[in-house]
């Protein structure tokens, strides 16, 4: 009964100090732990968080039954947790950084660094590169050319590009062409385009981390889901086999696009006027719903 009165009085002591920065702290914690939870759900990185919990498990029992021996040799690990952590998790620790620089609030921010909406001239360059990807990737639909287009959109990929070779040329058809001829050195990788110029070409691009649950996607489509998962570039795909048009963005492939469809998706994501920036086209709302029905 003494417990009890003990435990009621500090819960009361307690609550006596609480404050407003008290509850501020313990929702920013919870946000916190919800968005860890959140971003190792369904990944390898949630078996290793149950690892860890493991260690701190047999260290909490290993101190409670003196066992010096076992208790020493896991603090030493835990000293170093820190930085094991760091290593393990580097992927979801990069993965959720550029989810925090690819969010809205970011994006205010370098709106006003940058000026706002990209000028008439840039604007004019993406309005051709997107006609030309169209047009190239029409012709290559009949012809059965595999092609990946990339889009870079806010996150850049000088990375990914410096696995190619670098061009800085504008775009045409003529020279898609020549990029993605079978014969040609570059056929096999995709070509990034910044800001309406031809960036680079024969790059290479990670793969899907997710499975995709479809047999007849391939190695280039999975390169453009895994471009998609990893930034917010807009990737196109050709289809060597079929010579069907796909489209990925955010990890999601849409397929069986004509020219003017794909135009209008290029354009909704790549000519947003001020404000709407991260809406969807109606069209790849449409795709996508079809895809969830399907599926």
């Amino acid at each position: 009964m003494q417990f009890i009165t003990e435990w009621f009085n500090n819960i009361i002591s307690l609550f006596s100090t609480f404050k407003l920065a008290d509850l501020v702290d313990i929702i920013i914690i919870a946000i916190l732990i919800y968005g860890i939870l959140k971003l190792v759900r369904d990944t390898r990185a949630e078996q290793l968080l149950k690892g860890i919990f493991l260690v701190l498990l047999f260290y909490a029992l290993a101190s409670i039954f003196s066992l010096t021996m076992v208790t020493s040799i896991l603090k030493v690990f835990l000293d170093f947790s820190v930085i094991i952590i760091f290593i393990i998790f580097q992927p979801e620790i990069r993965k959720a950084l550029e989810q925090l620089g690819r969010s809205k609030l970011s994006k205010s921010y370098l709106k006003i660094f940058q000026g706002g909406l990209m000028s008439n001239t840039d604007r004019d360059n993406e309005i051709k590169a997107i006609s030309h990807v169209a047009d190239s990737a029409v012709l290559f639909s009949h012809t059965r050319t595999g092609a990946l287009f990339v889009f870079e959109r806010e996150t850049k990929l000088t990375d990914i590009a410096s696995t190619g070779t670098i061009l800085n040329c504008d775009t045409s058809t003529a020279i898609f062409g020549n990029l993605f001829f079978n014969k040609a050195p570059l056929h096999d990788g995709a070509c990034i385009i910044r800001g309406g110029k031809i960036f680079a070409a024969g790059c290479i691009l990670p793969l899907n981390s997710k499975e995709v649950g479809r047999k007849d996607i391939g190695t280039r489509h999975r390169a453009a889901i895994g471009m998609s998962e990893v930034s917010d570039a807009l990737v196109v795909v050709v289809s060597e086999e079929t010579g069907q048009i796909s489209v990925a963005i955010n990890g999601v492939l849409t397929r069986d696009y004509e020219r003017d469809s794909l135009v209008e998706v290029l354009e909704g994501y790549l000519l947003p006027e001020e404000g709407d920036k991260a809406e969807i086209p109606s069209i790849f709302k449409k795709r996508k719903e079809k895809k969830t029905d399907e599926e």
